[in-house]
């Protein structure tokens, strides 16, 4: 149970459910498989090995949302088609026109969705009712987008605002290596995307390359910022932080799941553990990357 990549918004003060409550909303909308010609369907599944829908642990709270897929490649379809195509032309002597050949293929995918194959996968969602946070664990805004639409209708429209801080994440990391210098508890790691302001947007990338010297600078001094920036926060968790604010990358260092293995016996404590220790070390990430970047604006919600 650890997250890779963090979307992080602002809970509304006036947020305060339960955990037996939010059960009780989330199992109004779990996940069914997809009907018939259904392509896809979206619900809130277990986290774990049990039924329970909301995971909670010292004021943590972890629920998961499930989607099922029809898999239907294109390739298929149109080779179906082109089957029943040559078939039809065959019997009429003469060549399907565009419009028929469209609605051919309308019609065999219906005919195919059925028989397609299932795949499910699912999305988590770290709730910090002790902090006010609202953590998405999604490699794509589109994938977060997804979570938040079935939550608001799960909770009647909970407003949810992206963290906006002081210092804008461009600002603050081109700082940070201008002057070689980290804020605070963190470190500069080897990944760097430098962007040009100008029409073009030239970008320059570097990959496990030190970001020390003369060469970063001259790439500042003549208008290039820093979009994304690997970092180590307190030899803990090392991230890609990037311009929208945004956690990529996330991996917790050695010395972390090794204190969840001396920590659990068996499948249920590691789950617990790893939770715990997970939300203990963002929650605290989280708070010294805001203080780094000025601290929030607007934070009430």
């Amino acid at each position: 149970m650890w997250f890779k990549n963090l979307f992080v918004y602002r809970l509304p003060s006036s947020f305060n459910i339960t955990a037996q409550a939010l059960q009780e909303k989330l199992a109004l909308k779990t996940l069914q498989p997809c009907s018939g010609l259904e392509k896809q369907s979206r619900g809130w599944v277990p986290c774990h090995s049990d039924e329970r829908l909301v995971h909670v642990m010292q004021g943590q709270m972890l629920i998961a949302m499930g989607v099922e897929q029809k898999l239907l490649p294109a390739s298929v379809v149109n080779q179906f088609a082109k089957e029943r195509i040559a078939d039809i032309e065959a019997q009429q002597g003469f060549k399907l026109g565009r419009k028929q050949v469209k609605e051919l293929k309308e019609q065999l995918t219906e005919e195919l969705l059925p028989r397609a194959f299932v795949y499910r996968r699912a999305t988590y969602v770290w709730i910090d009712t002790v902090n006010g946070w609202l953590v998405v664990d999604a490699a794509s805004a589109a994938k977060a987008d997804e979570v938040l639409e079935l939550l608001g209708k799960t909770l009647d429209d909970l407003p949810l605002k992206l963290l906006h801080t002081e210092l804008s994440p461009v600002a603050a990391m081109t700082d940070w290596l201008a002057s070689e210098e980290a804020p605070g508890s963190f470190s500069i790691d080897r990944e760097l995307e430098l962007r040009a302001t100008g029409e073009g947007k030239a970008t320059v990338r570097y990959a496990n390359h030190a970001l020390e010297g003369d060469e970063i600078r001259r790439h500042i001094s003549v208008g290039k910022r820093a979009t994304r920036l690997g970092m180590t926060w307190n030899d803990r968790v090392s991230f890609v932080l990037t311009e929208q604010l945004q956690i990529k990358r996330v991996a917790f260092l050695d010395i972390i799941k090794e204190e969840s293995a001396t920590l659990a016996d068996h499948a249920d404590e590691v789950f617990d553990v790893e939770f715990t220790l997970m939300t203990g070390e963002l929650a605290k990430l989280l708070k010294d990357l805001l203080r780094a970047l000025g601290g929030e604006v607007n934070d009430k919600v």
